[in-house]
């Protein structure tokens, strides 16, 4: 047996890879194996990545092809991979292009199956069967085009994912053209490389799919660039209001666009023009509990050339089952982070389309484009009235918020604000009532849900002018909140251990800037709270970050 003891890799049959953190080859392989394998542990010494089909099937649509992904293994590896490993491999990397959908004519698609072996398993399924009109050949099946969503997630839980090359509908042109300089501040503007790059991705990919840069790398230019590609009406959709605004704000600072070609589709306004900016709450929003969702047409009625979903990861369940009735519009897909703690990317696959375009933060901040940031978690003691109540809490939910809302933070806290004064400070939390006693305490503002967005958009402005250099944030702020003065983010308290949350509050710090940036987390020592810290650091892991553990002394 080959045995390479320099270095850092071991793959074992159950397809899990090891990778040993202190092994000076440590960031390349790291790097060579993220394109195609999830990181799913990350401890001190030995992170433990595994190979999915998921993962393996983006890493194809992206371009990334299996002898690239066999080299990465067999350079690292300590040992001989498991044949078993790289005949799984094989597989996953076949199946993609072996489903390919295409337009037979206006009326009906056709898919075509190249592999025998799955155009027989697929007559025999009735969740497929349902969505094919009818079989020409063995391997040739006609669809209708309504069907072309549900066929296609039918056929991914399976374990088949389709290429989708049937194109899409003429849909009214609307040109649009980036500015040479922006309007606010007359700074040039041009597409970088990673940007342009990432559009290219997105367009030869057949003008669906996702594309995940940091937050502060520009996934907004990339979006605009998007639309000055397709060069037709588009709706976007973004998480909140104060999202939707910031869009405008940025069209009409770096586009020809005017006000009145860029519609607003919120709680405050419903206007449809060439170009729509709606949030998921809107359009899944219903009158009755049970009821229909009235705004929901906007996505399926009308004849959108691009709909771009900002912030995909946080996509609503009705969305999805509206996605399926669109599968002939171009769509967009911009995260920071295409992890789903329901487990659905199989779902954004399937639906808007694979991962077109992908960039390591690290890479991202070696070259300046986004700040350096240093990951501290602090270990901070329970008084022995909360330890007490914690260890005899009736459910370990309720153990978990008592470990979060410890009074003690609170002292923590007021020590970091202090020790980072002048810096812009983002306090964030996860519980209201553990929110307005640090605001109380620190003497800041407070934004949350019950604010009014008016409210909560002039205390942002104030924050990026200079006039507040701290602010205590609720959940309302995790998600496409441009705030380029925040340096520091104090993070109180979270969703349980969420990746998808620990991504978007450390984005919130990430903005260029010219000294590093500091993320904080605080979490009770010997709690049920530690236990879903250990997930969070998984994202700053599997991004390549330090993460440092300190104990607070007091």
């Amino acid at each position: 047996m080959s045995y390479h003891p320099e270095r850092p890799l071991i793959v074992q049959g159950d397809h899990s890879l090891l990778l040993e953190t202190h092994n000076r080859y440590f960031s390349d392989a790291r790097d060579a194996i993220a394109p195609f394998a999830e990181l799913e542990k990350s401890p001190e010494h030995i992170h433990t990545y595994r190979l999915h089909p998921l993962s393996l099937w983006n890493a194809a649509a992206a371009g990334y092809t299996l002898e690239q992904a066999e080299a990465a293994l067999h350079r690292f590896s300590k040992y001989a991979i498991p044949a078993n490993v790289l005949e799984e491999m094989r597989s996953s990397f076949a199946r993609y292009g072996q489903l390919v959908l295409s337009k037979d004519d206006e009326q009906t698609l056709r898919l075509t199956v190249h592999d025998p072996y799955i155009a027989a398993r697929i007559v025999h399924e009735k969740s497929v069967v349902a969505h094919i009109r009818q079989q020409l050949a063995d391997h040739l099946f006609l669809v209708d085009p309504d069907q072309r969503g549900p066929l296609k997630h039918a056929l991914i839980k399976l374990g088949f994912p389709v290429d989708d090359q049937a194109g899409f509908h003429d849909a009214p042109v609307f040109h649009i053209t980036l500015r040479k300089q922006t309007l606010s501040s007359n700074q040039p503007l041009a597409l970088r490389h990673y940007q342009q790059s990432a559009v290219d991705a997105f367009v030869a990919g057949g003008s669906h799919g996702v594309v995940v840069l940091a937050c502060g790398a520009g996934k907004t230019l990339v979006g605009m660039a998007a639309m000055a590609r397709i060069g037709m009406q588009t709706l976007i959709i973004t998480p909140n209001t104060a999202a939707a605004h910031q869009w405008r704000a940025e069209l009409l600072d770096k586009t020809e666009v005017s006000e009145a070609q860029l519609g607003e589709y919120t709680g405050n306004r419903k206007e449809i023009l060439p170009i729509t900016i709606a949030t998921y709450q809107m359009l899944s929003w219903r009158p009755e509990r049970d009821g229909d969702m009235p705004h929901m047409e906007l996505i399926t009625k009308h004849a959108w050339g691009l709909i771009i979903f900002d912030e995909v990861h946080v996509l609503p369940a009705p969305v999805f089952r509206a996605l399926s009735a669109i599968q002939a519009r171009r769509r967009l897909g911009l995260t920071a982070t295409l992890i789903r703690e329901d487990g659905l990317e199989r779902d954004v696959f399937s639906l808007i389309g694979p991962k077109r375009y992908d960039l390591p933060w690290r890479q991202l901040e070696a070259s300046g484009h986004i700040a350096k940031a240093h990951c501290i978690e602090i270990r901070v003691a329970m008084s022995p009235d909360a330890h007490f109540a914690h260890a005899v809490a009736e459910d370990r939910r309720k153990a978990y918020r008592i470990a979060a809302e410890n009074s003690i933070k609170v002292e923590v806290t007021q020590a970091l604000v202090v020790k980072h004064a002048g810096e812009g400070i983002l306090v964030i939390g996860q519980y209201l009532e553990q929110l307005q006693r640090i605001a109380e305490h620190l003497g800041a503002p407070l934004i949350s849900g019950r604010m009014s967005s008016g409210e909560r958009e002039r205390l942002y402005a104030a924050f990026r002018s200079g006039e507040l250099n701290l602010l205590v944030v609720s959940r309302v702020a995790n998600y496409a909140i441009d705030l380029p003065g925040a340096s520091v983010a104090i993070q109180v308290s979270g969703s349980f251990g969420s990746r998808q949350e620990e991504a978007q509050r450390l984005g919130r710090i990430l903005r260029p800037k010219s000294g590093p940036a500091f993320f904080y987390t605080l979490v009770s020592n010997d709690s049920e709270e530690l236990k879903f810290a250990i997930n969070r650091q998984r994202f700053l892991a599997e991004q390549g970050y330090d993460y440092l553990i300190e104990a607070w002394k007091g």
